[in-house]
C-alpha cells in the first residue's frame, strides 16, 4: 500500500532530477597550450579568468605554453646539495677556520690538554 508522500525515482547521494531547469552553468572558453613534445592540451576555464601562462601536460609532464611557435622548454632541475654546500654558502673560509679554531679550543680545555 503505498503512500502518495513517497519519493520516488531518487535514491541516496543523487544529484538534482533536472538540473538544466534549476541553473544555468557559468561561461566558459577553450584555452590551448602546446608543450616542446609537440602534445596539445586543452582545457575550459571561466570566461572571466585570465589564462595561466603555463600548464603541465598531461601525456609528458612537461610545461606547455600558449604559444605554438614557441613552447616553454623543459625546466632546469637543480642538482643535490649536501649539508656542506649549504654551509660553504653562508660561510667563508676565514669564518669556517675560525670556528674551527674554537671548536678545537674547547676540545682541548675539556680534556684538560691546556
Amino acid at each position: 500500500m503505498p503512500s502518495g508522500s513517497a519519493i520516488r525515482g531518487t535514491r541516496v547521494g543523487s544529484g538534482p532530477i533536472r538540473p538544466t531547469e534549476r541553473c544555468e552553468p557559468a561561461p566558459r572558453r577553450s584555452v590551448t597550450y602546446w608543450c616542446s613534445n609537440d602534445h596539445t592540451v586543452e582545457i575550459s576555464l571561466a570566461a572571466e579568468v585570465a589564462p595561466p601562462v603555463t600548464w603541465d601536460c598531461p601525456r609528458c609532464g612537461q610545461p606547455a605554453g600558449l604559444d605554438a611557435t614557441n613552447p616553454p622548454g623543459k625546466p632546469r632541475s637543480e642538482p643535490y646539495k649536501t649539508h656542506l654546500a649549504y654551509v660553504k654558502e653562508r660561510r667563508s673560509d676565514a669564518d669556517g677556520a675560525a670556528i674551527l679554531a674554537e671548536a678545537l679550543a674547547n676540545l682541548r680545555q675539556r680534556r684538560g690538554e691546556f
